[in-house]
């Protein structure tokens, strides 16, 4: 009975490994890896982690509001918030003010770009709004007006202290545009201007 002899294929090249290009790609940096892996311009940069308020940011809203969107926001902010201190808190002044200030923080944060300067205006206008509710008096009108006078006048400290800070974020967010600006003047001028302070490109309003 004949037996079939098989013989391994010879081949006068040895064995080649596959060329880099069809090498599957390494997986890149995702989630938090990646803001680290951009911190770092590369992975042979140095390790700096992103620290945990701009990471707090990130994850928070970040609707963009008209100058008027703002203001309408605000006031009626601290229109529910001084009915809500009127009923838990009996009218508390402090209790008003303390929620003055991230409300003013907000507004500032959530108005968009072309529209910062009417941040601190806003904010002001606001805090009168929500003084309504809380400023009592009695006697028609006269007395009512009495009673808002004497309550900005008490309070003018919580005023002056939210529109420092809404002012102070909307000075910082306009200097760090203008540096974007300058940065990347083809990329950011003719379709969008970045907003460094939260990452999110926003729409050039027309002029």
């Amino acid at each position: 009975m004949e037996q079939h002899r098989t013989r391994p294929p010879q081949s006068g090249r040895p064995p080649q490994d596959p060329p880099a290009s069809s090498a599957a790609p390494a997986p890149g940096p995702s989630g938090e890896s990646a803001a680290v892996y951009r911190a770092t311009g590369g992975p042979g940069g140095r390790v700096r982690g992103v620290p945990p308020v701009l990471r707090a940011l990130r994850r928070f809203p970040n609707p963009r509001l008209t100058g008027m969107g703002a203001g309408l926001f605000a006031g009626l902010a601290m229109l529910v918030l001084a009915w809500v201190d009127r009923l838990l808190f009996d009218s508390s002044e402090i209790v008003y003010g303390l929620l003055f200030l991230p409300v003013s923080a907000l507004t500032a944060l959530w108005v968009r770009p072309a529209d910062l300067v009417t941040a601190p205006i806003s904010v002001p206008i606001a805090f009168a709004v929500g003084v309504f509710p809380i400023a009592g008096g009695a006697g028609g009108f006269g007395g009512q007006a009495m009673a808002l006078v004497t309550a900005l006048a008490v309070q003018a400290g919580w005023l002056y202290g939210g529109t420092l800070i809404a002012g102070l974020i909307a000075s910082v967010r306009k200097v760090r545009q203008m540096r974007a600006r300058r940065r990347f003047p083809a990329a950011q001028g003719r379709d969008a201007v970045a907003d460094p302070t939260l990452g999110r490109p926003q729409p050039v309003p027309p002029p």
